[in-house]
């Protein structure tokens, strides 16, 4: 029976609204305060706090779910929480905000010596079997000055108090603009700086569309990868290549919780191999393969044992992450999936020769932008778009001046992408304390032929 619900799994028949066993989930836990990501297994645990919790009631529950942290017999475990409990909760702090306005906090000093309940009464509550919320509740019964607090206060020592005793798990589904977020907000580095505005630009530039032909250079460890594959939908190639030997790390990808069909479309191909065949270019690509390795070379270098630690975990999170909470021992056997990224045909190889690639995304922080730049634009089709994202300005003005030069391209333009994010609550909307000050910036144009060099017919 389970062998059979693993086939179905696999074979992209499950509802993509509910988590099922194995896939990957995005856990934010208290609100943002820690986020990681998962994959669901009958053996998979969290920490959250000092409780180590199942994945278990997670499995089988719609995307949007919200959980919350209790203490039972068998000690802790997650529970749903009913979002029409959530909801009555929320419209009465809202009525109680708009009556009390009128209050202020001036009268209240802050000496400790407010709340009568002691840490002895917590722990002899929570040894009797007393809630997370009943916990929180009692907090506010005895407190002094609760009551003489504004309705912002109050909802401020709620929320503190809610989080330590009693808290909250919202299970989110991976895609590119929460895996995006997540990264953005704990791990920046990792992803080069890219935030989800850009990443919507970059991909409306290049005119990511079912049924193109991709090629990426991503060296921002999957992520543009498996952006252009969920939005090409399982049609169409998504070519990634790379300067050397190896192919370049596209670990994302498998957060994304893609079918075998759109893993099918994910390959990667050396950037020599998609050269044409008379080879005029090979001197170029051995220097861009010796520039590579020796970066590569030199980071391994600097790199330190200890930072390694600490770099692959984004909160447990990344490679370290799914391997922390996934135990496959405690999972019944599945059959082997297929794994996104493998080696390109060989009649698509050809197929990209003769007609070009619709489309090209470069993000290659570690490599100088105009050495790769051309070297890759000859491979598009004419009249095809392409985009370079870059962290700084400065290579891409460098690019685009010999691109211009060249006249290699039309259209050209540097764009640099600004969001404001704001807080919206009830008396309280403005603009977020804290803001990135810079998503990274994007050159795009249109590949054309010159008249030095016509179109092969």
């Amino acid at each position: 029976m389970s062998t059979m619900k693993s086939e179905e799994t696999l074979g992209g028949s499950q509802n993509p609204r509910i988590t099922w066993e194995g896939c990957s989930v995005l856990l934010d836990i208290n609100d943002g305060d820690r986020v990681l990501f998962a994959r669901l297994t009958a053996g998979s645990n969290i920490k959250i706090g000092n409780k180590n919790c199942s994945l278990q009631p997670l499995i089988g529950c719609p995307f949007g779910s919200s959980f919350q942290v209790e203490v039972g017999e068998d000690g802790p475990f997650l529970s749903r929480v009913n979002r029409s409990t959530e909801d009555n909760n929320l419209g009465e702090k809202v009525d109680c905000q708009i009556m009390e306005e009128c209050r202020d906090n001036r009268s209240i000093v802050d000496n400790n010596t407010a709340q009568s309940l002691t840490g002895e009464d917590i722990d002899d509550m929570r040894r009797k079997g007393a809630t997370g919320d009943e916990i929180v509740e009692a907090l506010i019964a005895n407190s002094a000055t609760f009551l003489k607090k504004t309705a912002f206060s109050q909802e401020k020592y709620r929320i503190k108090k809610q989080k330590k005793y009693a808290p909250r798990v919202l299970l989110r589904r991976p895609f590119t603009r929460s895996i995006c977020e997540a990264y953005f907000k704990k791990h920046a580095d990792k992803i080069g700086f890219l935030r989800v505005d850009t990443l919507s630009l970059l991909l409306s530039f290049a005119n990511v569309t079912a049924n193109s032909d991709v090629l990426v250079v991503d060296m921002l460890n999957g992520l543009i990868t498996g952006a252009v594959a969920e939005r090409m939908g399982g049609t169409g190639y998504v070519c990634n290549t790379y300067c050397g030997n190896t192919p370049y790390s596209i670990n994302i990808v498998r957060m994304f919780n893609f079918s075998d069909e759109t893993c099918k479309r994910i390959v990667h191909s050396s950037l020599a191999e998609l050269q044409p065949s008379n080879g005029g270019t090979s001197t170029s690509i051995h220097q861009l393969e010796d520039a590579y390795n020796n970066r590569s070379q030199e980071n391994k270098e600097i790199l330190s044992p200890s930072t390694a630690v600490d770099l692959v975990g984004m909160e447990e999170s990344d490679d370290g992450n799914i391997q922390t909470v996934n135990n496959l021992a405690a999972s019944p056997k599945t059959v082997k999936s297929i794994k996104p990224g493998e080696k390109a045909p060989p009649e698509a190889i050809k197929s990209w020769k003769e007609n070009g690639f619709s489309s090209l995304i470069i993000a290659a922080p570690e490599l100088d932008a105009w050495s790769i730049v051309k070297e890759l634009v000859p491979l598009l089709s004419y009249s095809a778009p392409f985009v370079i994202y870059h962290q700084y300005l400065q290579p891409l003005a460098t690019c685009m001046h010999n691109l211009q030069t060249q006249k290699m391209a039309i259209s050209l333009q540097i764009t640099e992408p600004w969001l404001r994010e704001y807080q919206v609550l009830p008396s309280r909307t403005h603009p977020h304390m804290q803001m990135s000050s810079s998503g990274g910036y994007l050159l795009s144009g249109i590949r054309i032929t010159s008249s030095d060099n016509p179109q092969p017919k």
